[in-house]
C-alpha cells in the first residue's frame, strides 16, 4: 500500500470503528456520513471523488484501500433511505440510522472533540455523504 496514500478513519479509535471496518471489509458498508463543520474545523478540503484513501483501524493500522465514488453534500433531513442502507450497520429506516448517528455526533467523544457539550444536530445540519468501493483490502 502506498505510504502517501491519506488515512480515512470512521468514528473515534473502539469498537464502533473496528464494526464500521469490518463492515468495509466484508462489503456491506459503501457509504459514510460526516459533518460539513468537521472539514471546516480542521482545515480539510472536501473529498473528491476518484480520491483513494487507506481505511486504518483501532490500532492505526492500514487495512484497505477505498476510492470515492460519490461526494454530495446535503441537509442531515434530506438523507435517503439508499445512502442509510449503504452505511452497513443494519438500519432499515432513514430514522434508525438518523437516531444511530445521532447518539454519535451527541456522545461524549464527538461532543468533547468538538470542544462543545451541547453540541446537536438537525435537519438543516450539512452533511457531507460519500459512496466509495473497496479497491484491496490488506
Amino acid at each position: 500500500m502506498p505510504a502517501e496514500l491519506p488515512t480515512f478513519e470512521f468514528a473515534f479509535p473502539g469498537p464502533l470503528r473496528d464494526r464500521l471496518v469490518a463492515a468495509v471489509l466484508d462489503g456491506s458498508k459503501t457509504t459514510t456520513t460526516g459533518l460539513l463543520q468537521d472539514y471546516e474545523l480542521d482545515g480539510e478540503p472536501l473529498p473528491v471523488v476518484g480520491a483513494r484513501a487507506a481505511v486504518v483501524d483501532s490500532a492505526g493500522r492500514r487495512v484497505a484501500v477505498i476510492e470515492l465514488t460519490e461526494v454530495r453534500i446535503c441537509r442531515l433531513g434530506d438523507v435517503d433511505l439508499d445512502h442509510a442502507r449503504n452505511e452497513g450497520e443494519g438500519h432499515d429506516s432513514v430514522a434508525a440510522w438518523r437516531a444511530g448517528h445521532e447518539e454519535y455526533w451527541h456522545g461524549a467523544d464527538y461532543r468533547g472533540w468538538l470542544g462543545d457539550p451541547n453540541f446537536s444536530v438537525d435537519d438543516d445540519t450539512p452533511a457531507v455523504l460519500e459512496r466509495f468501493r473497496l479497491v484491496e483490502a490488506i
